[in-house]
């Protein structure tokens, strides 16, 4: 009987593992490398070892779940998540950079693969220990950073990272993990598995560490997301006690810490770079010209970097939409942005659904967080990085509540055992 159990605790794991794996695989280099080397198809040690993580969890998928036709229909967020994918990983065949566009098709479709078993497999308890799980890897990861600071690239120097994870891509983990840390300490909240003040210090070490990435994208972000997990979590009385507290620390916040807002909103930049977003606008001036060059379909999967680089010495667009567009055209950016609509809307509708309302405001904050660091960095546009992870994690997740919400008595039983009783 024990190892029964053991056998099922085990089996349990895989919500967690294959996408944390990807994640690991994806973003977390013990070497630097220029991103021309990547563009151009140069393969090395670490390259071949991410790709295989990723043909693994396919594998396992394959081995543990099979291939055979969905059983019922399903909801438009996978539907249109499974279309951008395909539409991707279709643009190969038109791509300038065929071998690297190839090689990101084959990982952003393992990406929708395990985000559809997630879908149609996992349970919400399932996703509370992936959250628990990445919460203690950001934790770990940036304890290893004050500890072992690596050497920085001269645009790095002063921001916070660790091993050779990009401060953008840091910021990105840490807001993650943060709006995750909020919504376990909320009243209500999401189930715990520890104390209180485990959460809150979780909470703090990735403020603090975000801050020090100087990441602006990520903080204006994190703001926005965790104003709308705040905003809808708990009702309308939570949004009049978040309008009361939070309208006075927005005004004392400028008057108590100008210069400190104002030193890490210019870091150190010049007149000329802070007009051009640092150089964003010339990106995005060229994007002009290469969406109008092909608008309908676009120039095909991860051109944008290619592009980009070749033109103007910088890889990628900086900019989810104007990556989607220079790679997708019309076509892709109509299928993108439905997307972050219909997964919005869905999570928006959920929130006056009282046994899922956190969990929907988070998946809401989750999003906007990405969306609005998206409008100056490109990853959640793309393919085998956390954002992009991170956003069809937000669609399975979406899927879950929606393929199964629970009552209220059976929410205080998640409380006090950690798993959901059956829905009869």
């Amino acid at each position: 009987m024990r190892g029964a159990r053991h056998r099922r605790l085990r089996t349990q794991w895989w919500p967690t593992l294959l996408p944390l794996g990807m994640i690991l695989a994806s973003d977390y280099k013990f070497r630097s490398r220029d991103v021309s080397a990547a563009v151009g198809g140069g393969i090395d040690t670490t390259v071949l070892l991410e790709i295989g993580v990723y043909g693994l969890c396919a594998l396992y998928l394959y081995r543990r779940f099979g291939l055979r036709a969905p059983r019922r229909a399903a909801p438009a967020a996978l539907i249109l998540a499974w279309l951008f994918a395909a539409y991707c990983a279709l643009s190969v065949l038109w791509t300038p950079f065929p071998p690297f566009a190839a090689v990101r098709a084959s990982q952003l479709l393992v990406t929708a693969i395990v985000c559809h078993v997630i879908a149609t497999r996992a349970r919400r308890e399932d996703l509370y220990r992936l959250a628990h799980v990445f919460v203690g890897l950001v934790v770990v990861s940036v304890v290893f950073g004050v500890a072992v600071p690596l050497k920085r690239t001269p645009n790095t120097q002063d921001r916070f990272n660790w091993l050779y994870v990009h401060p953008v891509t840091a910021g990105m983990f840490l807001g993650v993990a943060l709006l995750l840390c909020l919504a376990f300490l909320l009243p209500n909240g999401l189930p715990r598995r520890f104390p209180w003040p485990v959460y809150a210090g979780s909470a703090g070490v990735t403020a603090a560490a975000l801050v020090a990435t100087g990441t602006r994208g990520a903080a204006v972000g994190i703001l926005a997301g965790v104003a709308a997990f705040l905003l809808t979590a708990r009702g309308t009385r939570g949004r009049v006690e978040v309008i009361m507290v939070g309208t006075p620390i927005l005004v004392l916040l400028p008057l108590l810490f100008g210069d400190k807002l104002l030193e890490f909103a210019t870091r150190g930049e010049t007149v000329e770079q802070l007009e051009s977003l640092n150089s964003r606008t010339d990106l995005w001036t060229f994007a002009y010209q290469a969406v109008m060059n092909r608008p309908v379909f676009g120039n095909g999967m991860s051109s944008a970097r290619g592009l980009f680089l070749d033109a103007l010495g910088l890889g990628g667009g900086h900019n989810i939409f104007v990556n989607v567009l220079v790679e997708g055209g019309l076509v892709g950016g109509a299928i993108f942005c439905l997307l972050i609509v219909v997964v919005l809307t869905v999570n928006l509708s959920f929130t006056r659904v009282r046994e899922v309302r956190v969990e929907a405001a988070l998946l809401l904050g989750l999003m906007t967080f990405l969306v609005v660091d998206g409008l100056t960095a490109d990853q959640m546009a793309g393919a085998a990085n956390v954002a992009s992870i991170w956003m069809f994690l937000i669609v399975a997740w979406t899927c879950v509540i929606t393929r199964k919400p629970v009552r209220h008595d059976e929410r205080h039983d998640t409380r006090e055992t950690g798993v959901v009783s059956p829905v009869p």
